[in-house]
């Protein structure tokens, strides 16, 4: 792997050589005191990695690597700084790696075999593309948290964490949240230098792993800020909630057919297994949501008589809150629809026995009126 330095102390050129040294599959090919001469060299040699200082009189480090990016050059640019707040900065220009001074061996050691790695399983660039460009993406977040690609690939999540910022960022439908909150509400329980190396990290791995996607600009960032830009790619909670207002009243076939279709899309509650605190508004926000679409769904279903899928769904409502007394009202009624007698006796006696177990009451005398009264018109 051939390797060029940038930094304008020759104190830092003499470390970095020597760290390098130690690892056997890396050539030093130049060091360099700023970014002009480095561009020269680079104008007439192909290298795989810079590391550059950030901090550097004339052209920063940044500056160099956006006019790399400008001229097409992917080549692989790891920055070092003495000030972590660059770091941020960084991810901008698709930076491969950061390292904060003084650079560690066994660090600086990981950096490279990674960009080794990466090196030897890439696919040349012309079959990149067209793989990336064949690829349409959806995101899914209920029930799960996925980036859904029509080749089925599976997503594959670097950290926890990494799931939770996507999570976080999605959630705001193209918002941008402040750096501050994101450390306040994702690393929170972390001390505050350590916070802010790790949201760098996770920033990085998800950028990386959208742009695996051919997502490059989806994950913006503005300042201390952050957004995932939503315009262009379908979110399947974004989807379900647009239907349910849509259909906020359901009335011909046509309706009803339409609101099947959106209530299949509720496959589990917002991040399903993922119970982050800062969600837990917006789960029971578009559970509710779902709720009274079923309900909704159900009554039109019943005036349709189409009493098999109205008991289908309503068994669903019942199963996540098997006290809903709307939800067994329906549930009775389509089952005395179907002169389905004993179905009828089973539910009814079953919602009585948790309402006394869980409660201690008995059910309301409206409804025991009713279920009397559809007893006695079932056959």
């Amino acid at each position: 792997m051939k390797v060029i330095l940038i930094d304008d102390e020759k104190a830092m050129h003499l470390i970095m050589k020597k760290m390098l040294a130690k690892i056997r599959e890396v050539e030093v090919m130049g060091a360099f005191l700023d970014t002009k001469a480095a561009s020269s060299y680079l104008d007439d040699h192909e290298v795989n990695l810079i590391f550059v200082d950030i901090n550097m009189p004339r052209e920063s480090g940044l500056e160099f690597a956006e006019g790399l990016r400008k001229q097409g050059k992917q080549t692989h640019i790891v920055f070092i700084t003495s000030h972590i707040e660059y770091a941020l900065s960084a991810f901008d220009v698709f930076a491969f790696d950061y390292m904060v001074k003084p650079v560690k061996q066994d660090r600086l050691l990981q950096t490279v075999h990674r960009a080794l790695a990466e090196s030897r399983s890439k696919l040349p660039e012309e079959e990149v593309v067209a793989t990336i460009e064949a690829q349409a993406v959806e995101f899914n977040a209920l029930g799960r948290i996925e980036i859904h690609s029509d080749h089925g690939t599976k997503t594959k999540w670097k950290s926890s964490k990494s799931i939770e910022l996507f999570a976080y960022l999605l959630v705001q439908q193209g918002r941008l949240v402040s750096r501050t909150r994101l450390i306040e509400d994702i690393f929170g329980n972390m001390p505050q230098k350590n916070a802010e190396v790790y949201l760098n990290t996770t920033v990085y791995q998800l950028r990386k792993l959208l742009n695996g996607y051919g997502l490059k600009k989806v994950l913006h960032t503005y300042n201390n800020y952050y957004a995932l830009n939503l315009s262009d790619i379908t979110v399947d909670f974004i989807r379900f909630e647009e239907g349910c207002r849509r259909l906020s009243v359901i009335q011909s076939g046509a309706d009803i057919e339409q609101a099947l279709l959106i209530e299949q899309m509720y496959v589990g509650d917002l991040f399903g297994e993922y119970g982050y605190t800062w969600s837990l508004s917006e789960v029971e926000r578009l559970l509710l949501m779902y709720n009274a679409l079923n309900q909704r769904l159900c009554n039109a279903l019943l005036e349709a008589k189409d009493t098999s899928n109205a008991i289908r769904l309503l068994k669903k409502l019942l199963h996540r809150n098997e006290l809903h007394e709307e939800s067994l009202i329906l549930l009775i009624r389509a089952l005395s629809m179907q002169n389905n007698k004993e179905a009828l006796i089973k539910h009814y006696e079953q919602y009585t026995a948790r309402l006394l177990q869980e409660i201690g009451v008995a059910p309301s005398p409206e409804l025991a009126a009713l279920y009397a009264q559809l007893l006695s018109e079932t056959q």
